[in-house]
């Protein structure tokens, strides 16, 4: 029995955060939940359930528009150490749980620096990059593998020019801003939806499951950034998102326009460069190889456009 429970046992989500310099284990919201689903036993019935069925993300949806959801704000603001002085207005004017999730943020909270050649965070989130992935073959994030390929699907005839490209992972935790935004300035050539599951995108979920990125649902923007050229900017839905909601919709964007927004739950953005365009930052590239996650805030730079006299 005790073997059994040593299997069992989920080891902490452990973070580097940019801004202080400390690692920390990140809080789960709905964490006893989850970590019944991501074991061995008894979790396939409850993963069937709650992952290849919208149903209970509809229904947990429904639930953070209601009014009954409200009661859950300050519980949440406690248990995922919120800063609330970045609200655009007091938490005591969200009516429903959603309102407090899709929170929009006070001007000048997340700084950046509008240099055409520096490419920003697209949003609140844990990071990871890889200057160099083959479109063809998987690749490591915290212990497991995806492809790019079916991340893309079907996009094959649109992706000839990023393939072996760079790639960075941002990760929404329920503690983060989940607005998202453009981080650099460019063209929308285009956009779909590819339809999938919902299952949950912490790592306690990615450590069981290999394939989360390349089955849930997703939507597909191929773009063009100024100086960066040709990427794909992928936002991943997740256990509980009731929808990806789009904001922004010219097909011309500025650096940090506001793109959309994903509703309650946990959600990430993947971003695929053309190769040799981007230099990732020292610090998140060498947390990467170390197997951490760098929490990141919007608008601060992940990389710069790669100069060949700094080889």
């Amino acid at each position: 029995m005790h073997v059994f429970r040593q299997q069992a046992r989920q080891p902490p989500v452990t973070v580097y955060d940019r801004k202080t310099g400390d690692m920390f284990d990140e809080p789960i919201l709905g964490d006893h939940l989850l970590r019944l689903t991501c074991r061995n036993y008894l979790g396939a019935l409850p993963r069937l359930a709650l992952f290849r069925s919208h149903c209970i993300s509809r229904v947990l949806g429904w639930y953070a528009d209601s009014r009954w959801s409200r009661h859950a704000v300050n519980s949440a603001i406690r248990q995922l150490h919120i800063d609330v002085s970045e609200f655009a207005q007091p938490v005591e004017q969200y009516r429903t749980f959603n309102e407090f999730f899709t929170r929009c943020l006070r001007k000048g909270t997340r700084p950046y620096n509008p240099a055409p050649n520096e490419f920003c965070a697209p949003a609140d989130s844990r990071v990871l990059v890889f200057p160099s992935v083959d479109a063809l073959s998987c690749f490591p994030v915290k212990g497991v593998r995806f492809n790019i390929s079916r991340l893309l699907k079907g996009a094959d005839n649109e992706t000839t020019d990023i393939h072996g490209g760079s790639v960075a992972v941002f990760r929404l935790s329920p503690a983060d801003c989940h607005r998202f935004y453009y981080p650099a300035s460019g063209r929308v050539l285009t956009e779909r939806q590819i339809p999938g599951g919902l299952a949950p995108v912490n790592i306690m979920a990615l450590r069981r499951r290999a394939d989360v990125y390349t089955s849930n649902t997703r939507y597909v923007s191929m773009v063009e950034f100024d100086g960066f050229g040709r990427a794909a900017f992928v936002e991943v839905g997740a256990f509980a998102v009731g929808r990806i909601v789009h904001t922004h919709n010219d097909r011309t964007f500025t650096k940090m326009d506001e793109k959309g927004y994903f509703e309650f739950g946990g959600s990430t953005i993947v971003v695929v460069l053309r190769p040799g365009c981007i230099e990732f930052d020292a610090d998140l590239a060498q947390n990467t190889l170390n197997g951490y996650e760098t929490r990141i805030l919007a608008g601060q730079r992940v990389g710069c456009l790669f100069a060949p006299d700094r080889a």
